[in-house]
């Protein structure tokens, strides 16, 4: 049985109850959804600029199947260190899950434009990756949709809510374009998958290499997978109207799997979208430096630790590919820091990252969804105004936060 099969056949409940709700839905927004009339993805004529050595490919694993993170400042994560972690460490007494009975992220119901009509570009955030951009030439852009209530292969077990989601497919207006980051649980959620491709059935997806075929034995009519540096150019017509989108994959320090097996076999990265006279960079989910295990209360920013490798590619990217009107930029998921670092940003990090790739404002992604590691709930928006002071930036109208479910205009 091959992979999709396999994760179909696990997900079938979920798939049919998200079928459910889009039969017995009334939505205003119906016709518009199967508006789309023409969509065509080329290779641009004119590529851009590269690294000198994107040519060598340091990230194919040479001689096996699969994909690496070719810096140093990655440390490969141990499968059973991991696993000890997330079932022993509650009775070892190494681990502990975040409060979830005091202040949560506030939800609001998504409010999305009803037409193609905008003269700005408009940011709305989903909950946790995933992400809605609403460019000024009417193109559509969805980021790793997850709606469920787990991010997992079962509808029973895995890290459930602790939010709502501001919205459900049905209530998506237009999705011209479908970008997957990667294919770990909570960045790419076959239920939700298959409900956008019944709704939106000309959408193109965009995703990494060795995703291809989950998508295609999923019933996606455009598929398009990526190395990192590789772009291509979107158009899309819908009533006459055409909309123009010129989109990378750039690199992300990651990995991937779907069941723990297959870790790394496809490849992960994060995104540049230039539309509308707009240019957009989507960091999927990404780490920046390998901390090691500290004492308690010791800053892994402190004068020890300071000079420690971090992941070169998003200076290559803000100098390559920037600079950029918005970067959607993890904030979340990355206690404890000797575990989590070398996949997974903190506020700090994630500074660091929104001045290399050269972003002028950003939104805190990647966070406030799921319990998925260890530091209190409200924790990254704390830490994130902290990184901004100590880094001497303004602390409002730049690298911000805002509600599940909210728009911001650019």
């Amino acid at each position: 049985m091959s992979m999709p099969s396999l994760l179909l056949r696990t997900s079938r409940t979920s798939i049919a109850c998200a079928s459910r709700n889009l039969r017995t839905t009334t939505n205003p927004y119906l016709s518009s959804a199967r508006a789309m009339t023409s969509i065509s993805t080329t290779t641009p004529s004119n590529p851009r600029p590269a690294p000198d050595d994107v040519s060598v490919k340091t990230h194919h694993n040479k001689g096996k199947k699969g994909f690496t993170n070719p810096w140093p400042s990655f440390r490969e994560m141990n499968f059973w260190t991991i696993m000890r972690w997330v079932w022993l460490g509650k009775i070892e007494g190494t681990r502990s899950d975040p409060d979830l009975t005091g202040p949560l992220p506030p939800v609001r119901k998504s409010n999305f434009l009803p037409t193609r009509e905008t003269a700005t570009l408009r940011a709305t955030w989903l909950g946790h990756a995933c992400s809605y951009l609403e460019f000024p030439n009417g193109l559509r852009v969805l980021f790793d949709p997850v709606f469920e209530e787990r991010c997992s292969p079962f509808s029973f077990a895995g890290p459930k809510r602790y939010t709502k989601a501001p919205c459900q497919v049905e209530d998506l207006p237009f999705v011209d374009v479908l970008v997957i980051s990667h294919n770990h649980y909570d960045h790419m959620s076959w239920p939700t998958l298959q409900a956008l491709r019944k709704r939106f059935p000309d959408v193109q997806v965009l995703t990494p290499l060795g995703n291809k075929q989950w998508f295609k034995e999923g019933g996606f009519r455009n598929v398009e997978q990526m190395d990192w540096w590789e772009e291509r150019e979107v158009k899309v017509e819908v009533e006459g109207k055409e909309m123009e989108a010129r989109i990378g994959c750039l690199p992300a320090q990651h990995t991937s799997a779907r069941f723990g097996w297959d870790k790394g076999e496809r490849l992960w990265g994060s995104f540049s979208i230039e539309a509308g006279g707009k240019n957009v960079w989507f960091a999927g989910d990404t780490g920046y430096r390998t901390v090691p295990k500290l004492g308690k209360g010791e800053d892994d920013y402190g004068e020890a630790h300071k000079d420690l490798p971090h992941c070169p590619a998003f200076e290559q990217i803000g100098e390559l590919r920037g600079p950029f009107d918005l970067g959607l930029i993890p904030i979340g998921a990355y206690e404890p820091r000797w575990l989590m670092s070398p996949v997974h940003a903190n506020p700090y990090d994630s500074v660091d990252i929104y001045v290399e790739t050269k972003c002028e404002r950003a939104l805190g992604i990647h966070w406030g969804t799921w319990v998925l590691t260890e530091e209190e709930v409200l924790e990254p928006p704390r830490m994130l105004k902290e990184a901004l002071k100590r880094k001497g930036l303004k602390e409002e109208g730049a690298f911000e936060v805002c509600d599940i479910g909210e728009s911001r205009e650019y």
